[in-house]
């Protein structure tokens, strides 16, 4: 995937009150790294996530402090991932005026509130609890722009993963409608349109799940809706489900994708829609519920 990406500068400049500041930290699942944000005009500024505590980033982030005659008050915190909150001492270190807000704080944090607002020159953020990603994750509403920082929950290549996939899909739902302009992702480029790309989240995750059903079903996600075959009772392990689903994909990608086919087997039981036979580690359709 790595491969795949657009090359992003460690340092630059999105909108006249958004500086971009890299992670150092590049990899299959943080992409170019962890995107950390500064935002504001004045002396003042707000600060989106910390990076992993690596030493280039609090380089980065002296450096942009010092060329931009400003200091980090508040630190907003986008989820308890340490790819971005290892990298608080180092701020702290920086700018020890600065108060670090997360919603389910640690010891030395603030709380953040769903609706909360943040505001210095230039930049209105308010928070937006978005669960899904992560059980305390928070989404941050750009006012002026009209823009929202995603955080995780929205990426800017590929997809994202996820702790429910209902409670995932709920918070994008509400993402979608929330702004009209861009993204700012946890990881990736600026996305142009945030709703049209939640809109395509939301119906990839749509397809996912039709496909496991299908398998589940008929033992290939290739079937006809309108084919008379019966329905197959088969039963399948998640990594099984996978390299039907995922064929081409690379198998060092199948443990992560059998992850969050097991997040969608979740939903569909508790649906009533599978059932999960224990020991063995394997699902199958529950033939007693009419089809789809």
């Amino acid at each position: 995937m790595a491969t795949q990406l657009v090359p992003l500068p460690e340092v630059e400049r999105l909108s006249a009150s958004v500086l971009r500041i890299l992670g150092g930290n590049p990899g299959k699942f943080t992409l170019q790294g962890t995107n950390t944000y500064l935002i504001g005009r004045g002396p003042r500024r707000l600060l989106i996530d910390t990076g992993e505590g690596l030493p280039r980033w609090s380089t980065l982030l002296q450096s942009v402090l010092t060329d931009e005659k400003a200091t980090v008050h508040e630190a907003l915190i986008t989820h308890w991932h340490h790819d971005h909150v290892n990298g608080i001492p180092d701020l702290l270190r920086i700018c020890p005026q600065a108060t670090v807000y997360k919603h389910q704080p640690s010891d030395g944090q603030v709380d953040i509130y769903d609706g909360q607002v943040f505001k210095v020159d230039g930049a209105t953020l308010k928070a937006f609890h978005t669960p899904g990603h992560a059980v305390d994750h928070m989404s941050f509403i750009f006012e002026e722009e009209d823009a929202i920082f995603t955080g995780d929950n929205v990426l800017g290549h590929g997809t994202a993963v996820f702790e429910d996939l209902n409670t995932y899909i709920s918070s994008l739902n509400k993402m979608k409608v929330a702004v009209s302009g861009r993204a700012y992702p946890g990881h990736g480029a600026v996305i142009g349109s945030a709703t049209a790309k939640i809109t395509d989240y939301i119906k990839h995750r749509q397809q996912r799940e039709d496909e496991v059903s299908r398998v589940l079903k008929y033992g290939t996600v290739d079937i006809d809706r309108s084919s008379p075959n019966p329905e197959q009772v088969s039963s399948w392990t998640p990594i099984e489900l996978v390299k039907v689903i995922y064929r081409g994909v690379p198998e060092s990608l199948h443990l992560p994708a059998s992850h969050g086919v097991t997040l969608i087997l979740n939903k569909l039981e508790n649906e009533g829609k599978v059932k999960h036979e224990g020991a063995s580690g394997k699902w199958s359709w529950n033939t007693q519920r009419p089809a789809l």
